[in-house]
């Protein structure tokens, strides 16, 4: 049996995404987003909780986003879990994860138009190539 490793998630990015291309001229980039999750503790009391991600997006969804990835926008990401485990330089083991998109949707932003036609099948395009183009061992030579 297969085992399911998919997740969706939706937030604010935190600062300007980076952009960076592998030596093969494959686009890479990192929108980091924070999730905000409120809830009422026993007492009724309103607590909010933060959970902060980096989203690595790869090939033609990393050039859709380059320019839509900005501070403050609201941005919906489907996508699947990665965790890195390295070595450090003191011999200890250490991790990170990260959520690789499939899917990124960007909310409108106030003041502008809405998404035109042609952003719309812009981000049909990205979200299809973005299946096929998903090639993690040529990122990990491209350090953020």
């Amino acid at each position: 049996m297969n085992q399911l490793n998919s997740l969706i998630i939706e937030g604010n990015i935190t600062r300007d995404a980076e952009f960076k291309e592998s030596p093969h001229g494959c686009k890479i980039g990192k929108i980091p987003i924070a999730v905000n999750r409120w809830y009422k503790s026993g007492d009724g009391k309103g607590i909010q909780e933060v959970s902060y991600f980096d989203v690595e997006v790869y090939g033609k969804m990393a050039e859709y986003c380059e320019s839509r990835a900005i501070k403050g926008r609201g941005t919906r990401v489907v996508g699947r879990i990665k965790q890195n485990r390295w070595t450090t330089a003191e011999g200890k083991t250490a991790s990170r994860v990260t959520v690789i998109a499939e899917h990124v949707e960007f909310k409108p932003q106030l003041g502008k138009k809405g998404d035109s036609g042609e952003e719309l099948a812009d981000i049909a395009e990205a979200n299809e190539a973005a299946a096929e183009e998903i090639n993690e061992e040529e990122a990990e030579a491209v350090a953020f």
